[in-house]
């Protein structure tokens, strides 16, 4: 082997410049935290609605906004109205969005012109038999009718040019079933003293640097609403609320920056301690440290490279390489103690089992990358970069920074003392291990499957934020997550034709009581062919004014004064068609952008109809079945669905964990080339796993695609120990202070990690969570069994030393 001196400079070179590249990288790289970085590459198509919605859709662009306190008294609720009215006059001017409501129908003057211009294009009474005697006859008398309720005020000025109540219909239509409660021009509570608003952001929900600065923003502007002027000011004691995807995700990135900084500072002072404990000398600490450093760095800057950008949950997990990387400089500074040639004996010695047990681990985490998911790919990636950095960073810079190892003795003769105790009693309770792990394998075998976590359990949010954004979507009427009719097509056109041929099925369901309403964007902007055909249904000036003499005849409004609806339905007639862009501005554009998804080269348009069930609920199967007629629409369960990528995206990584368990079994097979070995070397590991699985499922936990990851990582530490139990089983009576020095780098190694991972544990966020309570208990428990199931005698050694030799067989 080549010696690591002979070109040192090169070593130092290679290394100073590879971690300077990766730090610039690291630095600039794009972080993100939306979950739709851990949803499926390649959905279904019900699925890839899903998706569409998640990262460009309006449900991730829609912000609620709360305006609550003041008390329930009169003047406190005028006090959250003129908040609400200011916030939302301010919000309008900011073009960091796009629409804003909040119930106050002032600012839409324009747009209500526009619709009453094009009223008969867009109401959906518009037909032939409306405009024949007896249907104006019957629509005259209707809106007569309406005069006598609230709306009364509204038609009275527009009576005579729109007897028949076309805007009255239009309005109807525009309003849902479960629109929210107004109180003094504005949208409140139906619960609670509370202001609602509705902010629709120009920011993807993805993009979450936008998502910040629209919450700023709105921050800012209550700020400067709540505040006291000269003119009536809205009461100090007023708080805003918000909510919403984009909300999420924001604090989100916060809470897990937070968490992974507070994580790593802890761990790493725990880690520090423990080293300087070990070692007793401050540049053994530095240099040990160097491989961490590494690690983390090579692995942000692949994560970037391969993908653009780093998910908060794989910054979270590079915490957990902390206790992996430190481990190579463990082995190292400990077991190449000595004199001259120390260096060139660790590498000839010890090198090849530490190498060995990285092949495991990189082939363990290569199974991520091809899992389709790719979040779990950037984990993959990640941990493979950073491993084969710190490993790297060991085998050649370690023996020229410290080519004798630590210098300082620190609590090494303790450590080995007490591994070696361990290693010589823990071989008589082999028995109760193996009995303990066939009680494991029966709980897993008897008990329910524990592999039932949810897609929720990636979320950091905590149970209180979860109940205000439920308190505000039903105060704002938002749809929840439920139960829509997608319909697929080429261009806008097909998309609402077959939003309408949707929607007149969903008609009968409303009129039977299977549904309270639904959404569909056809009802905002109907298809060209829909308003041609209402169009053509208008008759001449001529034609109208007989049967509308006809008609008027006997009745309460005259012929002769509606002259000008006369003229507005001829000049209707040849009016172009609503377009999509003539909408902006309107709160029509909004209600269209919100349920129909623009399509592009890989996608096709998707119209979305929002359903709206009872009390018991959404009949998926009566849906299906009214829908079944029309061209690619299809019914999307949106909670179903999301089990199902879940368990998708378990099932898959379960086989990819499968795959790379075998090949590391592979490998070891051809290393050890000893099927005894092998065996010897699998099952303490294998053992760990087990009993760690039944402790969890016995415990009630359920376990997902995060206990899966720390379960591959266990299997990718623990492997370690059991290698070197073997190596040093395999070696006999060699030096007793070598074996001494391996117990005693085993069990720092050991501590660094379960440390590490044990502060995951106790984390509040869910991710990191699941992984540390696999891991933490996992990794003591591979170099306990190792110890236990990879036997070898005892015997002092000079110097207090402890020697291992090779048990006779």
């Amino acid at each position: 082997m080549t010696s690591p001196r002979r070109r040192p400079g090169l070593a130092i070179a290679v290394w100073l410049a590879g971690s300077a590249a990766a730090a610039v990288v690291a630095i600039r790289a794009n972080y993100v935290a939306d979950l739709s970085a851990f949803l499926p590459a390649a959905p279904t198509a019900e699925q890839a609605v899903l998706l569409d919605q998640l990262k460009n859709g309006a449900a991730s662009k829609l912000v609620m906004i709360g305006i609550a306190g003041g008390g329930d008294s009169a003047a406190a609720a005028a006090a959250r109205a003129e908040a609400s009215k200011r916030l939302a006059q301010v919000l309008r001017n900011d073009r960091r969005f796009t629409s804003v409501n909040n119930g106050d129908t002032s600012a839409y003057g324009d747009a209500g012109r526009y619709v009453f211009a094009h009223r008969y294009a867009l109401s959906p009474a518009v037909d032939a038999a409306r405009f024949s005697v007896d249907g104006l006859r019957a629509a005259i008398d209707e809106t007569v009718a309406l005069l006598g309720t609230p709306a009364g005020s509204l038609l009275k000025p527009i009576l005579y040019r729109d007897p028949t109540g076309e805007t009255a219909r239009i309005a109807e239509m525009l309003t849902p079933a479960n629109a929210p409660r107004s109180d003094g021009g504005v949208w409140v509570s139906r619960t609670q003293p509370r202001a609602v608003l509705v902010a629709v952001t120009a920011a993807d929900g993805g993009d979450l640097d936008g998502q910040q600065a629209a919450l700023a923003a709105i921050r800012a502007a209550f700020a400067a609403v709540a505040s006291p002027s000269p003119a009536p000011a809205t009461p100090p004691s007023l708080q805003l609320e918000l909510s919403g995807a984009g909300s999420f995700g924001v604090a989100s990135r916060e809470r897990i920056k937070t968490e992974v900084e507070r994580l790593a500072m802890f761990g790493s002072g725990l880690i520090v301690v423990l080293l300087l404990l070990a070692f007793a000398s401050l540049r053994s600490l530095a240099i040990a440290l160097l491989p961490v450093a590494t690690g983390v760095l090579a692995g942000i800057a692949a994560v970037s490279l391969a993908f653009g950008q780093v998910h908060g949950m794989t910054l979270g997990f590079g915490t957990t390489l902390i206790g992996e990387a430190v481990d190579y400089a463990i082995y190292y500074l400990i077991q190449a103690r000595g004199g001259h040639g120390a260096a060139e004996r660790w590498l000839h010695g010890s090198w090849p089992t530490v190498r060995l047990g990285l092949f495991t681990s990189l082939i363990g985490f290569a199974a991520l990358v091809f899992a389709g998911f790719p979040g779990l790919a950037q984990l993959g990636v990640f941990s493979i970069a950073g491993l084969a950095a710190a490993a790297a960073t060991t085998r050649f810079v370690f023996p020229i920074l410290a080519p004798a190892g630590a210098p300082g003795v620190g609590l090494r003769r303790q450590l080995g003392r007490a591994m070696g105790a361990a290693a010589a009693r823990l071989p008589r309770l082999r028995v109760w291990v193996l009995a303990l792990t066939a009680a494991a394998v029966a709980a897993l075998v008897l008990l329910p499957s524990p592999w039932r976590g949810e897609l929720s359990s990636l979320s950091p949010i905590d149970a209180a934020s979860l109940a205000l954004d439920a308190s505000l979507r039903a105060d704002v009427g938002a749809a929840d997550a439920g139960t829509m009719v997608a319909v697929s097509a080429a261009d806008e056109a097909g998309a609402l034709a077959g939003a309408e041929a949707v929607g007149t099925r969903l008609d009968a369901l409303v009129r039977d009581g299977s549904l309270v309403g639904y959404d569909s964007p056809a009802r905002f902007l109907p298809s060209p062919a829909m308003q041609s055909a209402r169009r053509a249904a208008l008759p001449d000036a001529a034609t109208l004014t007989s049967r509308l003499a006809a008609a008027a005849e006997g009745g309460p409004i005259a012929a002769g004064r509606m002259k000008e609806f006369v003229a507005d339905v001829d000049a209707a007639r040849t009016l172009p068609p609503v377009a999509r862009a003539a909408l902006a501005g309107t709160p029509l554009a909004a209600a269209v952008d919100a349920l129909l998804l623009p399509g592009d080269g890989a996608r096709p348009w998707r119209a979305l109809v929002n359903l709206q069930g009872g009390e018991n609920g959404i009949d998926s199967g009566k849906v299906r079945a009214a829908i079944a007629g029309v061209p690619e629409a299809r019914i999307v369960a949106v909670k179903p669905e999301l089990d199902a990528i879940y368990a998708r995206f378990l099932r898959q990584a379960g086989w990819q964990a499968g795959l790379g368990a075998l090949a590391i079994l592979a490998l070891l097979a051809w290393h050890l080339r000893s099927a005894r070995r092998l065996l010897v070397v699998a099952l303490p590991v294998a053992a760990a796993t087990l009993i760690v699985l039944a402790a969890l499922a016995i415990s009630g936990t359920a376990l997902g695609i995060l206990h899966l990851v720390g379960l591959l990582l266990t299997v990718a530490i623990g492997s370690n120990y059991a290698l070197f139990f073997d190596h040093l089983r395999e070696q006999g009576d060699s030096d007793a202070a070598d074996n001494s020095d391996t117990l005693a780098s085993l069990l720092l190694a050991n501590t660094t990690t379960v440390v590490s991972f044990a502060l995951l544990a106790v984390s509040s966020i869910p991710v990191l969570r699941a992984i540390g309570e696999v891991v933490a208990p996992g990794a003591l428990l591979c170099l306990l069994l190792s110890a236990a199931l990879i036997p070898a005698r005892v015997r002092p050694a000079p110097h207090g030393k402890i020697a291992l030799p090779r048990e006779p067989t």
